[in-house]
């Protein structure tokens, strides 16, 4: 009996595990595709330049970028890396907790498998890039459709510009975001924004699984390999049955 309540008592719930699994900000597609080594490159150098002084990558090494992203050594020390690392070290950038707790009320999270962790993983990291606004009730003047209350500033308004909320009233009486206006443009236009969010977004996605790169590639030679043996096996199957009648 007690097994017959505890099936019944999880039937019960598969609903509403599916209305939590459903709730959540509505993500865009990014479009990342990581057989684009330019735009993992562009979103390897966008990530050192803007996100790296908070945020480290522990998980990855200065080496791997230069043998997966296709550069050399030399360009990865000079571009990418701070002037105390090392090219065989793990990408152990940002900012300490402490500082991190002072300044911004948290630290700044590893992002190494940031892409892997949330739901949506690249769309996330895309959505999240280009969903901040002006909010002036926020301590650093900033908030996110993403991710309410964030801490992080918008470190990239300068290339995308300011954007201010459009406020509609919905069904249950309160005010809800619809869209964001860009009060004030940025050096970039919104379609070369919308790319170096894609960018970074796919450089993000590699760092969660950099053999997501190889797996892609060898894929192909896998699938010819198993076309290859079936022909073969199928010439093998008409030379044994060829004289059983």
């Amino acid at each position: 009996m007690t097994k017959l309540r505890l099936i019944a008592l999880l039937l019960a719930l598969v609903p509403a595990i599916g209305l939590a699994a459903g709730a959540g900000p509505k993500l865009e597609t990014s479009g990342t595709d990581l057989s684009d080594k330019a735009s993992l490159q562009r979103g390897a150098g966008l990530f050192m330049n803007y996100c790296a002084g908070c945020h480290a990558l522990s998980m990855h090494r200065y080496s791997r970028i230069a043998s997966d992203l296709g550069l050399s050594p030399e360009l990865v020390e000079q571009n990418l890396m701070p002037a105390h690392a090392k090219i065989g070290e793990n990408i152990n950038t940002g900012i300490n907790t402490g500082d991190g707790n002072a300044w911004f009320g948290k630290a700044a999270p590893d992002l190494s498998l940031i892409a892997r962790a949330k739901l949506g993983g690249p769309d996330y990291v895309y959505s999240y890039i280009k969903g901040f606004y002006i909010d002036e009730s926020r301590p650093l003047g900033w908030n996110n459709t993403v991710f309410p209350g964030a801490s992080m500033p918008n470190v990239l308004w300068d290339l995308q510009g300011i954007q201010r909320p459009v406020y509609d009233q919905g069904a249950d009486g309160q005010s809800h975001i619809t869209r964001l206006e860009l009060s004030s443009p940025g050096r970039l236009s919104p379609e070369e924004f919308d790319r170096v969010a894609r960018d970074i977004s796919a450089f993000l996605q590699y760092v969660a699984e950099p053999a997501a790169l190889k797996r892609e590639s060898v894929g192909v030679w896998v699938l010819l390999f198993l076309a290859f043996f079936t022909f073969i096996a199928y010439l093998l199957k008409l030379e044994y049955w060829r004289d059983v009648h």
